[in-house]
């Protein structure tokens, strides 16, 4: 029989966390972080990464798994984690996948196969000099215009990803979002999939008052120490909640500035995971607020109980 496999995926600050861990503490369970930015060590508060109290003791995977300064592929976490469901499921416990980086999860579940057609790096660096000569928002409007449901998945400032999808469609004629269809196999596990969601405006206000709490807690020193380092290029400095407050840094805006276009970058950020996860995967969504947070945990609960025996 396949690895049962529970995931719990949602836009960021809907309370994704919360609910993995009490999944876990329910069907003796293990949480594997389903997020592409909390396997860097030391990037604790602009990712949300959930705290030793917060986990309840119950273990968690895939935190803290790379330093600031090295890469990571979606490649790389569907070999990972599908490793640590069958690990997990082999020693008799429950492997509760908790995350909101909708194609990591898709890749992972569905069993994306990722040979894909080799880079050609002479097209590469043309984009490359067609994005410093023109910009970010040229290139985009690019990409929008042949393979609109991969300009979904992709934020403007991804400079990477956003060549790697030009450049495969400049040399195949074909767009990367045909590709992801193709890629998708029959998938390993029997996934149960368990969507949160939020009416849109609370849902934006408890994005800003998460950003909020982050700079009370320290994010512009956490990211400080990363500019210190001179990892402003690195790829886990491309994240949301660290990009922002480059140009602070460097005195091209004020704080009070970079703060903002961090709130107003995370609430575009959870709409496009709304997109996504709506668009790609078959989902059981339950919408929640702040007020029904235990009652509808236990509801989910009892769903699962009888979905899973």
């Amino acid at each position: 029989m396949k690895p049962l496999v529970i995931s719990v995926v949602g836009p960021t600050a809907v309370g994704k966390s919360k609910l993995g861990v009490k999944i876990a503490e329910r069907f003796d369970g293990e949480v594997i972080s389903g997020d592409s930015m909390q396997i860097y060590r030391t990037m604790d508060i602009g990712t949300a990464k959930i705290t030793e109290e917060e986990m309840c003791g119950i273990p968690h995977h895939m935190i803290d798994i790379k330093d600031p300064d090295e890469s990571f592929s979606v490649a790389e976490f569907q070999a990972d984690v599908q490793e640590l469901i069958n690990d997990v499921y082999e020693r008799g416990k429950v492997p509760v996948l908790v995350g909101g980086t909708g194609l990591y999860i898709q890749a992972t579940l569905e069993d994306f196969n990722f040979s894909d057609e080799k880079k050609d790096t002479e097209v590469i660096k043309r984009l490359e000099k067609e994005l410093e000569e023109k910009g970010k928002e040229y290139m985009f409007e690019r990409l929008h215009a042949v393979d609109p449901q991969q300009a979904v998945r992709i934020h403007p400032n991804n400079e990477r990803r956003l060549i790697r999808a030009l450049e495969l469609y400049e040399t195949t004629g074909r767009v990367m979002s045909e590709f992801h269809e193709e890629q998708a196999g029959e998938s390993p596990f029997r996934p149960v999939m368990i969507g949160l969601e939020m009416d849109r405006e609370l849902l934006y206000r408890r994005i800003n008052r998460r950003v909020d709490q982050m700079v009370e807690e320290g994010l512009v020193e956490e990211v400080q120490r990363l500019y210190k380092q001179g990892l402003t290029e690195a790829q886990s400095m491309k994240a949301i909640g660290y990009k922002e407050l480059i140009p602070y840094f460097r005195g091209e805006y004020s704080l009070a500035r970079s703060i903002e276009l961090l709130k107003r970058n995370s609430r575009r950020y959870a709409k496009r995971q709304y997109t996504y996860f709506k668009n790609k995967m078959e989902i059981q969504w339950y919408e929640i607020d702040e007020n029904n947070y235990n009652d509808k945990f236990e509801t989910i609960l009892d769903d699962l109980a009888g979905k899973i025996g």
